[in-house]
């Protein structure tokens, strides 16, 4: 330990922590200095921070809050800390993350190393397949309401690090700038955007949902992305029962269940005949909505339906209205080139996503973007103007000549795939996902 300083905290470890929040780049906080001003006199800002935590006289800023559409809407609260304050998380994290990882279950995927929302629905989707009743949980205002008292509480219990501990407390209770200025203090909660946030909360749930319902319910499976879960159970009365159990867990750990989006839903799939009249046979989980959808058996060729995943309704809104939001196609002095290079990127991004899983459902979306871009054609070039179909053909044209210009045409030109084998309910079948009955072609409307 240093002579000078009652914390040992190697400065490596902040040089390392700045490179990492350099490399996610992200918006300036409440002192509204952006990474690039950040950059010109990083060596200053960063001994300035190893000095004060390294004194234990590091106190974190207010963090900034910015609220962001929902896709289910509303709003969603965000807290953005500054660029130093996101270092100082880094640097706990970074040492914090390595002793509580081992302990998380398999089956939490949110903020993990080597964890996805798609393995995430993978898993789902095959224990849909497995276990028949599904308890679509949702947990009210989970990050707005962590108790500190008790996360503190499961901190201890694997870090003895003071420095550390101080840090975190601090950390807990900086207080909300609001837009207009505004200090809001905090008694609860972990703010969303946080780098620190994840890891406490991952471990608060461990506690509070995770390891509690291996035990207590070893035969149900417990799906979890953050705070965003699934419990799959084997009849109905378990999915009821495991309802009320969880419920009145939650309660005692200071949280509560939203009872009109808590719901036990029937995975009906044509092996599934038991409760054809049950109200509840589809449920949303990480932009996918679960429900009976027709598959076909590859080697007899029989359709039949089974409990399979798509992008959600609330999705294709939320892509919908980041699709107007786009500048590049309302300008008409732009080109297509122009447009492929801005929309791409965020367009693959969506294909790599919602396209994992019934790509039926995504292809249908995406003519919209031909709509729009058809849209932005006839405002560019008066002979388009006139006649409803001389749009579809000139954009089809390019698609033949360039078919790879967009993202989004392979996808629509692509062929069913089939896919790998999987054991549904027991019984071995090569499905392949319904690509439509009726084959669609990339520039029909």
């Amino acid at each position: 330990m240093s002579k000078t300083k009652p914390f040992s905290i190697s400065r490596r470890l902040v040089m390392v922590a700045y490179q990492k929040v350099k490399s996610n780049r992200g918006s300036a906080g409440v002192d509204e200095v952006s990474m690039n001003e950040f950059d010109k006199d990083y060596r200053n800002h960063l001994y300035k921070l190893w000095n004060k935590m390294s004194s234990g006289s590091y106190m974190p800023p207010p963090v900034k809050l910015v609220e962001i559409p929902k896709k289910g809407g509303g709003l969603r609260p965000l807290g953005i800390p500054t660029i130093q304050d996101r270092i100082a998380q880094t640097v706990v994290r970074g040492l914090l993350e390595p002793t509580l990882e081992p302990l998380f279950l398999n089956d939490s995927y949110g903020y993990r190393p080597g964890k996805s929302a798609v393995q995430a629905v993978e898993k789902a989707k095959k224990s849909c397949w497995k276990q028949s009743w599904v308890v679509d949980m949702d947990i009210k205002g989970f990050f707005d309401n962590i108790p500190h008292d008790l996360l503190m509480k499961a901190v201890r219990k694997h870090c003895d690090t003071k420095w550390i501990l101080l840090y975190i407390e601090r950390w807990l209770v900086a207080p909300l700038q609001l837009k207009d200025g505004t200090l809001v203090a905090r008694t609860k909660g972990v703010p969303q955007g946080s780098v620190i946030g994840p890891l406490l909360a991952n471990l608060y749930l461990h506690y509070t949902m995770d390891k509690w319902l291996s035990i207590e319910f070893p035969q149900c499976t417990l799906i979890r992305y953050a705070d965003d879960a699934i419990i799959t159970c084997w009849s109905q009365n378990e999915g009821q029962t495991v309802m009320k159990a969880v419920a009145k867990r939650l309660s005692e750990c200071g949280l509560q269940m939203h009872a009109s989006k808590t719901k036990l839903v029937f995975c009906k799939d044509s092996n599934r005949r038991f409760y054809k009249d049950y109200p509840n046979i589809s449920f949303d989980f990480l932009g996918f909505t679960f429900m009976p959808r027709s598959a076909q058996n590859s080697i007899r060729g029989e359709w039949f339906t089974s409990f399979l995943p798509a992008v959600s309704r609330k999705a294709m809104k939320a892509m919908n209205e980041k699709m107007k939001e786009w500048e590049v196609l309302k300008k008409t002095t732009n080109t297509l080139q122009d447009i492929a290079r801005e929309i791409n990127p965020v367009v693959r991004g969506w294909i790599h996503y919602y396209g994992t899983f019934y790509k039926t459902k995504l292809k249908e979306f995406m003519h919209i973007l031909n709509v729009k871009l058809q849209a932005w054609a006839r405002r560019k070039y008066k002979r388009l103007r006139t006649g409803g179909m001389k749009t579809v053909k000139w954009l089809h044209q390019i698609s033949v000549r360039r078919p790879k210009l967009f993202a989004h045409w392979e996808l629509l030109n692509s062929k069913p795939t089939v896919g790998k084998s999987e054991r549904h309910n027991g019984r071995l079948l090569r499905a392949v996902l319904t690509e439509s009955q009726v084959v669609i072609p990339g520039f029909t409307y």
